[in-house]
């Protein structure tokens, strides 16, 4: 009896054959989309883009020092440093000269006793943190099982409204930025390191998060003062629930005050070790614009008529911007404040204290442009926004050609809010960009391989 014949070998080729080949195709497409993954979503003209990639050239991170350390205002925000790093087109301060390549000792530095003390709190503050938060949600985390709970507090959507994430900023700190605390204390230069990476990776975006859902949860404990503060007599909570909630956003402030102490330190004591002075300087900066977006972000719910839009849908938020706007269909010109979304642009016209919602566009519907025509002080200054036509044979109108139409114009006071805000929209556009290439992309999941794989061999064995 055979144990296999040749349409049983053929077969088995075939199949795995045509697994390969669907494999090398989907590496193949990958490598075409993102050689035509400029084109397919054109926002940015080339010149903006080209301007934009000539921004990112290195600066001296010692003028991260010449700044005043962030001082945070009574609602806990973090003032606005003016700072040549709080530009976004000056993007690195990471490696500057080959000395940065090579480690130095590093000796001198825990020898100076303030420095060490400096570090000393950097981590005990940040065990602190994650004990005081795993506190803070053993006492108002499980508030269901209490039997008096108001009716306004029952249910798991309210209970996400009062504390928002905190369980998601505890489990951040607790797994991978006190760990990475511990393991680095005799090594700064890896501490400073891995802690910006995760500013780079976007892993702080919890506290985003955090503060859009901070006016949800004030008016939730207002509207239940009463017996929260029965509650935290009950359970002999000294600080109470409001002193848990504002947490996140003090450890957060007190981050870069902590580095700025530690530079300042670093030149008072002649320290000559300049790998670490880069990485705490990228740190630091990088510290700061994570705060500056997180102030920002608490604006978003104070919007008047957003309920249209889902939030959830439009992808993280990245920046907002005042400008001097000029809406061309309705010829109204007013004060605007534009927030960058990684699917969405929103437009608000500012109302005193306000802020209404005026119109939001995704990105593959829009294309931003300069003003080239104008003289280069005032197109410096001024960005149009132009809206793709659904319908091509239809003209544009103005100058902008057919199939597209001028929406908005964007004026800034100063060219280099223009520049920080290009550079914002260039960076949202890559992502874009390359959501969209993996959204073309065919591929067959590894596990489906494996079972097909697994599938043949039982059929060829047993059958």
């Amino acid at each position: 009896m055979e144990l296999f014949n040749w349409f049983d070998v053929i077969s088995v080729s075939l199949t795995f054959l045509a697994i390969v080949l669907v494999q090398v195709l989907n590496v193949y497409l990958h490598i075409l989309d993102d050689n035509t993954g400029a084109k397919t979503i054109d926002v940015v003209d080339t010149a903006v883009a080209k301007e934009c990639r000539t921004e990112e050239a290195p600066s001296s991170p010692v003028s991260s020092i010449l700044t005043t350390p962030p001082k945070p205002n009574k609602n806990g925000k973090l003032e606005k440093q003016t700072s040549l790093l709080d530009s976004d087109s000056h993007e690195d301060e990471d490696t500057l000269s080959l000395e940065n390549l090579f480690p130095c000792d590093q000796t001198e530095i825990y020898a100076s006793r303030k420095i060490s003390f400096i570090i000393d709190e950097l981590i005990q503050t940040e065990v602190n943190y994650v004990n005081n938060l795993k506190k803070g949600l053993a006492n108002y985390g499980k508030l269901e099982t209490v039997e008096d709970l108001p009716e306004g507090l029952r249910g798991e959507q309210r209970q996400q409204l009062l504390l928002g994430n905190v369980s998601e900023i505890l489990e951040l700190h607790e797994r991978e930025i006190l760990p990475l605390m511990l393991r680095n204390q005799r090594d700064l230069k890896g501490l400073f390191d891995e802690f910006a990476g995760h500013f780079e990776k976007n892993n702080f975006y919890c506290y985003v998060s955090f503060t859009m859902g901070k006016r949800s949860s004030m008016q939730l404990r207002q509207d239940h003062r009463e017996w929260l503060q029965a509650y935290q007599t009950t359970i002999k909570d000294k600080l109470g629930i409001d002193s848990f909630l504002v947490q996140p956003i003090q450890r957060l402030t007190r981050y870069p005050l902590l580095l700025q102490q530690f530079i300042s330190e670093f030149y008072k004591s002649g320290i000559s070790c300049k790998p670490v002075l880069t990485a705490v300087c990228k740190l630091e900066t990088r510290m700061r614009r994570a705060l500056d977006v997180v102030n920002q972000a608490e604006e978003i719910p104070n919007i008047d008529e957003l309920n249209e839009l889902d939030l959830l849908q439009l992808g993280n938020f990245r920046r907002a911007t005042e400008f001097d706007a000029q809406h061309f269909p309705t010829r109204k010109k007013y004060r605007a404040k534009i927030f960058l979304f990684d699917r969405c642009l929103v437009c608000t016209e500012v109302r005193k204290k306000r802020l209404a919602y005026r119109q939001h566009y995704h990105w593959e519907h829009v294309e931003l442009q300069r003003p080239l025509e104008l003289t280069a002080s005032n197109a410096n200054k001024i960005i149009n926004l132009l809206v793709k036509q659904q319908d091509k044979d239809k003209p544009g109108s103005g100058s902008s050609g057919s199939g597209k139409r001028e929406e908005y114009s964007f004026v800034a006071a100063e060219a280099s809010v223009v520049k920080q805000w290009l550079h914002a929209t260039h960076k949202i556009i890559e992502i874009a960009r390359n959501e969209h290439a993996k959204r073309n992309t065919f591929s067959l999941p590894m596990d489906l391989v494996l079972g097909v794989g697994l599938a043949i061999w039982l059929i060829w064995q047993y059958l």
